[in-house]
């Protein structure tokens, strides 16, 4: 790269703003063609080899670029571990979607709103307006005819309320907590992702209820795990009440891997494209729903899913059922808990 980086920066998407230095107030611009953007799963860290060209701007320098009007983008908020990924490579499939998978930057925004660090000294309309500008920097596309879609990590869901606010759109994935635990429990990988976030999920949920839960050391495997779930889902509930004007629509991942063409319409038309039978029925015939989204070069299928879960159903019956009903006495305490249950039912 070199000094006329803002002119390409205006021109269109390819230069992506991948990371930022917060406390330097600097940004990493990356140079990532339209086909990287549709092959990578994650827009973070694991995207930066040697090869990717990547040069470094200030904050201010990059915000003074003038950019053209776009529309905001649309969202995928979910709950982890229920296919957003997957959703997000059909549905990027489209001609008129450019779709963006967890972009770094805004879960480093969404760590500054959560666990306001105190060598980031910004007032919460600081924090939105540097929001506000990320959101219009990743708003920017390689086509006339395209619009961004950002799949957020779930980490980021304590922003779906900003961001939603101003009439936002964004599809909310989730499933059941039984199969989100029966998800967690199957894999060695996620029962100590949930371990590793206990500690974050139990502050944030806390936050919510307004007292302390049970402390981290009394909690089963089960327990920990229903953590991601409830911490996830009532945030994305608290979204959907304070954004009246948003236009959020709830999927059961469950129900969209039992009906995938008649689901992907759906999901479709709800961010206002148009979508036939044929060709929805091509795209979840297609590889795309054969292989592991997060790794599309591993075999992974719904049929195989399905087993997993039923095996970890059976090994940890015990520690399922006494979990739900620690859930429901969580909800019987906590009016947050309650509404999210009421909602994940609602919702179905």
């Amino acid at each position: 790269m070199n000094n006329n980086w803002q002119s390409a920066f205006a021109q269109d998407a390819s230069l992506f703003p991948h990371l930022a230095d917060l406390q330097k107030d600097q940004v990493l611009l990356s140079t990532i063609s339209e086909t990287a953007f549709r092959q990578a799963s994650f827009l973070d860290q694991r995207l930066l080899t040697p090869d990717l060209s990547r040069q470094i701007v200030s904050w201010a320098d990059i915000s003074s670029v003038p950019l053209p009007a776009l529309p905001k983008p649309q969202y995928i908020f979910h709950v982890g571990h229920v296919g957003s990924t997957l959703v997000s490579r059909l549905l990027g499939e489209l001609n008129s979607i450019l779709a963006l998978r967890e972009p770094a930057i805004l879960r480093q925004l969404a760590d500054v709103r959560v666990n306001k660090p105190a060598d980031i000294e910004w007032t919460i309309d600081e924090h939105s307006e540097r929001l506000s500008q990320v959101e219009q920097w990743l708003s920017r596309v390689f086509r006339t005819e395209q619009r961004v879609m950002v799949k957020a990590s779930s980490f980021v869901s304590p922003l779906a309320r900003p961001l939603l606010a101003d009439k936002g759109t964004a599809l909310f994935l989730f499933t059941s907590l039984e199969r989100y635990l029966q998800t967690i429990l199957a894999g060695d990988s996620s029962k100590q992702e949930a371990l590793a976030l206990a500690d974050f999920r139990l502050f944030r949920l806390e936050r919510y209820c307004g007292q302390p839960l049970d402390k981290k050391e009394t909690l089963s495997l089960g327990q920990t795990a229903a953590l991601g779930w409830l911490c996830e889902m009532v945030t994305l509930c608290d979204a959907e009440d304070h954004c009246p004007n948003a236009n959020i629509a709830w999927m059961d991942f469950d129900i969209f891997l039992s009906q995938p063409a008649e689901q992907l319409q759906i999901a479709a038309k709800h961010f206002g494209r148009e979508l036939s039978t044929e060709d929805s029925q091509n795209l979840v015939s297609s590889p795309i729903m054969t292989s592991y989204s997060k790794a599309p070069e591993y075999d992974y299928s719904a049929s195989l899913r399905e087993d997993l879960l039923a095996e970890a159903a059976q090994i940890h019956t015990d520690d399922i059922r006494q979990t739900l009903l620690w859930v429901d006495q969580l909800a019987r305490r906590f009016p947050k808990v309650a509404a999210t249950m009421a909602i994940a039912e609602t919702r179905r």
